[in-house]
């Protein structure tokens, strides 16, 4: 696996990064402690070294498992962890949101489960529609200058709201923003039309999760498969559902064809060629190694141009959708 410069970084991050949502079991689907160490183990010896989880992830329990995984070669990874919704099914409204208080609190959890001292990259999961972007900025400083976290970003945050915090950063000379994550696949292309341009033009590194739309362009659901489409309530699915998902769809299988490989490659590499850092999610070995697999294939500009067409936000019969929202984001009021 190469390696490219995170934004405006010192960082050297590998081209796809190992999210670890799957990563436990209770939320009653994901990896058992065993299965989990084989993936991690897996994209480490092929040279990945950007792994993103959160305290929500199995309610802590990712984290947990990538504290024993990170024993004896923590200084390997950039580890990224998100605070927002907290790390238990019924968490108190004073340890979610984005408040400094829950800030706090969150990162120290996430240290102890982590078996660190430090986070690489805190992101703050998602808005909350209360908390100011001065406090979240100023939280983000304050545990910099503790030397607790080392870079800040934030995740599922509109254009705007990212712009202001970036702006609001620079002018009180506190820790950067220096990261945005988003979801982006080719069945969710309208971050192309405003986050892309704002975090490129910022100098921030993109990291951008569900690059198979919750596996929906592995084409596994046409044979029967569940997956996310029924397991974990159906959250981070993108179902095949208009005459333009199902073109999207041939053209990645038929692409995949052509180049004697999977299709879940074919939409990586896609994903990838916007300049971001794709961010995978398998539950399972094989998946992990056929998702790593999308490094070693090239799409030409033929196939950039066939992918593009067919998933082109103004071709007729499509429809702007809102997000599928991360696992644990809930849709509410933002406020500056």
């Amino acid at each position: 696996m190469n390696y490219t410069s995170f934004g405006s970084t010192g960082l050297r991050v590998s081209q796809i990064a190992l999210g670890t949502a799957n990563f436990g079991t209770r939320w009653g689907h994901g990896a058992t402690p065993e299965e989990a160490a084989q993936i991690f183990n897996t994209y480490a010896e092929a040279g990945g070294n950007m792994i993103d989880t959160a305290d929500i992830y199995q309610f802590g329990q990712s984290e947990e498992i990538l504290g024993d995984l990170l024993h004896d070669r923590r200084d390997h990874f950039v580890l990224a962890t998100k605070y927002t919704s907290g790390a238990a099914p019924d968490a108190d409204r004073l340890v979610t949101g984005n408040s400094r208080k829950a800030m706090v609190a969150s990162l120290e959890a996430s240290l102890k489960r982590l078996k660190t001292d430090r986070i690489d990259l805190f992101w703050v999961h998602h808005p909350d529609g209360l908390t100011p972007s001065e406090e979240i900025v100023r939280g983000l400083d304050d545990l910099a200058r503790a030397g607790k976290i080392l870079y800040a970003g934030l995740s599922n945050f509109p254009a705007w709201r990212l712009s202001r915090a970036v702006t609001i950063a620079e002018l009180t000379r506190a820790v950067p923003i220096a990261a945005a994550q988003f979801e982006h696949s080719l069945v969710r292309r309208e971050p192309e039309a405003d986050l892309f341009p704002a975090a490129k033009a910022l100098g921030l590194g993109i990291v951008t999760w569900s690059p198979l739309g919750g596996g929906v362009l592995t084409g596994k659901y046409r044979k029967g498969e569940i997956g996310r489409a029924e397991k974990m309530g159906g959250r981070v699915f993108q179902a095949e559902n208009s005459e333009q998902r199902t073109r999207i769809l041939d053209t990645v299988l038929g692409i995949a064809e052509e180049l004697e490989t999977t299709p879940d490659r074919v939409a990586i590499a896609w994903s990838a060629s916007h300049g971001s850092i794709p961010l995978i999610g398998p539950r399972s070995l094989d998946q992990l190694k056929a998702n790593i697999g999308a490094v070693s294939i090239a799409l030409s500009q033929d196939h950039i141009h066939r992918l593009n067409e067919a998933s082109d936000l103004a071709a007729p019969g499509a429809a702007l959708t809102a997000s599928s929202q991360d696992a644990s984001v809930t849709p509410v009021r933002v406020v500056a």
